[in-house]
């Protein structure tokens, strides 16, 4: 019975967000990931996998050592790094100019327009835990909120930031660098060392040999359960820790669009240490 149950929700639960997608506007679409990562969307959660458009009213969440990037609808990407949260407050887009609200709630991020994109018509705001936010028009900048101070510094273009004072300061050359602790008003504007910007920028890039990504042809396939209920149990805790599987055929299960056979053996690596799974193999 139990089995029966869990693959009737696991049905519900994917056409319920098929039908959520199918009748409000797309606000972009994740593009690549490093698992675990998560999508909450109206009361539910799934982990996040390559090709899920994204809707106002969407929570992002990645996991410890994760890593996602979103490809917004605009021409703009987001990365975000490991134990973040990332909100769609709201998106619309009317007369041409695409406008939403966006927000970090924890965790590094890199937004950054896309050649092609720059000439939409955009007005993105982007709040960063609680002591910034942040006016974007086309640009590439980083930032981070976390527990003791957030931080944001511009790589390129120009930004409006609006600190916990409320009062908005305008960053348009490079490497300008905006800091808040959470109970002090900001810190005078200032400039980050470019090496220093290269550290902070490994934190939100997909690491070689741990990502999935749309498109890619490989897969991995886990087998060698004993029973159905195992294999089940298994896809159930695969996927409340954030990873993608999908039951396939001969009691199997598989994770799909990986994007090389290394990135395959390298998350094969990981999942059989981490849930001691039976076996596990790349396949084209």
């Amino acid at each position: 019975m139990r089995t029966r149950l869990t693959v009737v929700l696991l049905a519900l639960m994917a056409t319920l967000f098929a039908l959520q997608e199918a009748a409000a506007a797309s606000v972009g679409k994740i593009e690549s990931l490093q698992p675990p990562a998560w999508l909450d969307r109206g009361g539910l959660t799934v982990p996040a996998a390559p090709g899920i458009e994204l809707l106002a009213g969407d929570t992002l969440r990645t996991g410890k050592g994760a890593r996602l990037l979103i490809g917004l609808s605009e021409g703009s990407i987001v990365r975000l790094g490991e134990n973040a949260t990332f909100e769609v407050t709201k998106a619309d887009r009317k007369s041409g100019v695409f406008t939403a609200a966006l927000a970090v709630i924890e965790g590094a991020f890199r937004f950054t327009t896309r050649a092609a994109g720059k000439l939409q018509a955009r007005d993105v705001q982007i709040r960063v835990a609680r002591n910034a936010t942040i006016g974007i028009r086309g640009t590439d900048l980083w930032g981070r909120g976390r527990g003791d101070k957030d931080i944001v510094c511009l790589i390129e273009g120009k930004i409006d930031v609006t600190g916990n004072d409320n009062k908005t300061s305008r960053l348009d050359q490079p490497l300008q660098f905006f800091q808040s602790t959470r109970n002090a008003p900001p810190e005078p504007i200032s400039f980050l060392d470019v090496k220093q910007l290269e550290i902070w920028a490994v934190e939100t890039d997909l690491e070689a040999g741990k990502g999935a990504t749309e498109g890619g042809q490989w897969k991995l396939v886990v087998s060698g359960f004993a029973t159905r209920d195992a294999m089940l149990a298994a896809s159930r805790n695969l996927r409340d820790a954030g990873y993608g599987v999908e039951k396939s055929a001969g009691n199997t299960l598989r994770i799909d669009k990986l994007a090389s056979e290394a990135e395959a053996n390298g998350l094969g690596e990981k999942l059989t240490a981490e849930f001691k799974l039976p076996t596990v193999k790349a396949v084209k």
